[in-house]
C-alpha cells in the first residue's frame, strides 16, 4: 500500500545555510521522495546559493515566498509541528492535513522559538513529544506517524512500533535520547537531541553528519547550523 502523498515544508528563516542544516535538508528531501511526497524549503533568500547535491534531489521545491503566501488558501490543511501545541500528532491527522510545517526550532541548541512567528499566523499545531529533535528527525517521525507505510527505509521502525496494526503511535517509535558520539579514543560528545533508533540501536542521522560533528567537535553546536 502506497501512503497518500504529503508535503513537508521547512521555513528556512536564516540568510545562510550551514553544513548541519544542509545535511539535514538532504536527508529530508531523499526520504520524502521515497515516500512519493514533496519537500519544500520556503522563505529561501534570493541570494542563498544552495549546494548542488541539495538542488539535484528529486521532489525538492525551493520557494522564495513564505509559507503563509504559498498556502494562503489552504491554511486549514497546514499542520505546524509546534512544541507548544495543545495536542500530539497522531495517525488521524493524516486525514486533516496535507502540509506539515517545520519552523526551524527543532534543530537548534539551545532552542530558539522561531516557531512562535508561525504560531501567531494561525496555523494549527501538533506536538512531537517532550524532547528536542533535530529537524530531519522531526520530519522522519512525522512521516512515520502520518505515512506509516510510505517509506521502505524505515520498515524496521514501522514493524517495531506498530503492534500488528497499520498505525504508528508517536510514543511507540523507538527513540534514543542524547546519544554519546565517540570522537576518538579519548574524547566523546553528547548530542543534545532525540533521534529515531535503527535496528542496531544507533541514532538515525543524515549521511555525513557523524563526520561533520567529529570534524567540528571543538565548536559549539550552534556553529554547525
Amino acid at each position: 500500500m502506497v501512503a497518500m502523498a504529503k508535503t513537508f515544508v521547512v521555513e528556512h528563516l536564516d540568510p545562510e545555510l550551514g553544513p548541519w542544516s544542509s545535511l539535514e535538508y538532504q536527508a529530508i528531501a531523499a526520504e520524502t521522495a521515497e515516500s512519493h511526497s514533496t519537500f519544500c524549503l520556503s522563505s529561501v533568500s534570493q541570494n542563498l546559493a544552495l549546494p548542488k547535491e541539495l538542488r539535484d534531489i528529486p521532489g525538492l521545491l525551493i520557494e522564495h515566498r513564505s509559507v503563509e503566501e504559498i498556502y494562503e488558501l489552504e491554511k486549514d490543511r497546514v499542520c505546524l509541528l509546534d512544541p507548544a501545541a495543545p495536542s500530539e500528532l497522531c495517525a488521524d491527522d493524516a486525514a486533516l492535513f496535507d502540509i506539515f510545517l517545520f519552523g526551524g526550532i527543532l534543530g537548534d541548541d539551545p532552542p530558539r522559538d522561531r516557531t512562535a512567528e508561525l504560531r501567531q499566523k494561525g496555523f494549527k499545531g501538533r506536538r512531537l513529544g517532550p524532547v528536542q529533535m533535530t529537524t530531519d528527525t522531526a520530519a522522519r517521525v512525522t512521516r512515520l506517524v502520518i505515512q506509516h507505510n510510505g517509506n521502505v527505509s524505515l520498515l524496521y521502525v514501522t514493524l517495531a512500533c506498530s503492534d500488528g496494526t497499520s498505525e504508528v503511535a508517536l510514543d511507540k517509535i523507538p527513540y534514543i535520547d542524547y546519544p554519546e558520539l565517540k570522537i576518538d579514543e579519548h574524547e566523546s560528545t553528547q548530542l543534545p537531541f532525540r533521534y529515531v533508533k535503527d535496528d542496531n540501536g544507533k541514532p538515525i542521522m543524515p549521511k555525513g553528519m557523524i563526520d561533520l560533528i567529529k570534524l567540528d567537535s571543538e565548536k559549539g553546536f550552534g556553529d554547525l547550523f
